[in-house]
C-alpha cells in the first residue's frame, strides 16, 4: 500500500485537493468551484476521491487558503498554514532556483520572493479587483467568451490597445470605449491583459526586486496572454508549472509530510467518510468580555468539530460551554 498525503486549499473561488506520494509527487488533484460554500466544497472534495482511495492511505493532511481553519476542522488536518508559506513551499520544491512567484487567483493577488528557497518577502493586493482573476471571469461573461478563451485571443493580437488599469472600474469603462470605436476584440483582450499585469507589478509588487527564476500560479497562469504581458514588462521568461492551479494545495501536502514525519504520530486524519456527513455551523455572540466575539461552532452531527472566530481564542482552546450550543 502506498502511503500518501492530502493537500487543501480552499479559497473563495476554488477548493483545491491535491493527493501527493512519499516522493513528493502529485498523483491525483481536484480544482472545484468554491461557490460560497466551503463546507459543501471540501465535503464534494472527499467524496470523489473515496472513490480511488482509502482512509489508511493517508499518513498526513495539509490545509490552507481563506478557509484552512475549516478544512482543518472538517478534514482532521495534521498541519495549517497560510497561503504564502504553502505556495513559497510548492515551488521551492518543484525548482530551488526560483527567486519570484507570482500568483493570481480569483480574489487575491500575491508575490513572494525567494532566496536560497526560503521566503525573503511578500506581499499581497491591497483592494483593487484589477489585478485579480475575477476582473478575468467578469470581462469575459461581458465580452461573450469563456475566460479560457482569453489567452488564445490575446496571443492572435497584431496591435494591442492601451486600456487603464489601475482600478477594475476604470479598466472596464475603457475596455466599453474601445469597443465603441470598432478596435479588434483580439487587440481588446491583449490590451487587458497589459492592463492587469501593470496594475499588478504597480500594486502587489511595489517596491519589490523581481529577480529570475519568475514563477507564475494560480488559475490565472493558464492564461498564455497574462503570461506572454509578465514577459515583457519584466524582460524575462516567466515559467508556469504543470500543475499551477492547484501549487497552495501541493505545498499543503509536502508540510503535512515533513510534519508526520517529524513527529511520528498517526494522522489526525477523519476520513473520506466525511463526505457524507452532516456538517453544520451555529453562530453566537460571546458575552465574557467587551470583545462581544460572534464565535462560529462547527458541527458534524452531535459532535463538536472546532470553533472560530473568537479573538482571545477562548473556544479555539476548547474552552467551550455546552450551554452555547
Amino acid at each position: 500500500m502506498e502511503t500518501l498525503y492530502l493537500g487543501i486549499d480552499v479559497g473563495s473561488v476554488s477548493t483545491d485537493f491535491v493527493v501527493m506520494n512519499e516522493d513528493l509527487k502529485i498523483i491525483d488533484q481536484l480544482y472545484l468551484q468554491t461557490k460560497g460554500n466551503p463546507i459543501e466544497a471540501v465535503k464534494e472534495g472527499m467524496r470523489q476521491l473515496s472513490n480511488q482511495y482509502q482512509n489508511g492511505d493517508i499518513r498526513g493532511v495539509g490545509t490552507t487558503g481563506s478557509g484552512r481553519a475549516l478544512a482543518f476542522a472538517i478534514a482532521g488536518g495534521d498541519v495549517v498554514k497560510n497561503e504564502i508559506t504553502t505556495h513559497a513551499v510548492a515551488a521551492a520544491t518543484l525548482d530551488p532556483d526560483i527567486c519570484t512567484v507570482l500568483e493570481i487567483g480569483g480574489q487575491d493577488s500575491k508575490i513572494i520572493l525567494l532566496r536560497h528557497g526560503v521566503i525573503f518577502d511578500f506581499a499581497m493586493n491591497t483592494v483593487c479587483a484589477a489585478g485579480t482573476g475575477s476582473f478575468l471571469d467578469r470581462q469575459a461573461e461581458r465580452l461573450g467568451y469563456k475566460v479560457e478563451e482569453l489567452g488564445k485571443l490575446a496571443m492572435a493580437a497584431e496591435n494591442p490597445v492601451g486600456i487603464a488599469g489601475r482600478c477594475a472600474v476604470f479598466a472596464e469603462s475603457d475596455i466599453i470605449h474601445k469597443q465603441q470605436l470598432g478596435c479588434k476584440m483580439e487587440d481588446i483582450i491583449a490590451g487587458m491583459s497589459k492592463a492587469l499585469v501593470r496594475n499588478y507589478l504597480s500594486n502587489v509588487a511595489k517596491g519589490k526586486q523581481i529577480l529570475p527564476k519568475v514563477c507564475f500560479q494560480g488559475g490565472v497562469a493558464a492564461n498564455d496572454g497574462i503570461k506572454k504581458a509578465f514577459e515583457e514588462e519584466l524582460g524575462c521568461s516567466v515559467f508556469v508549472p504543470e500543475y499551477h492551479k492547484v501549487m497552495g494545495a501541493y505545498g499543503s501536502a509536502i508540510l503535512a509530510k515533513e510534519k508526520t514525519d517529524l513527529d511520528g504520530k498517526r494522522t489526525c486524519f477523519r476520513g473520506f467518510q466525511i463526505g457524507e456527513e452532516s456538517i453544520s455551523s451555529i453562530r453566537f455572540n460571546c458575552k465574557d468580555c467587551d470583545n462581544n466575539c460572534e464565535v462560529t461552532v462547527l458541527r458534524s452531527g452531535n459532535t463538536k468539530l472546532g470553533c472560530f472566530s473568537d479573538r482571545c481564542g477562548k473556544y479555539q482552546l476548547n474552552h467551550f460551554s455546552q450551554s452555547f450550543i
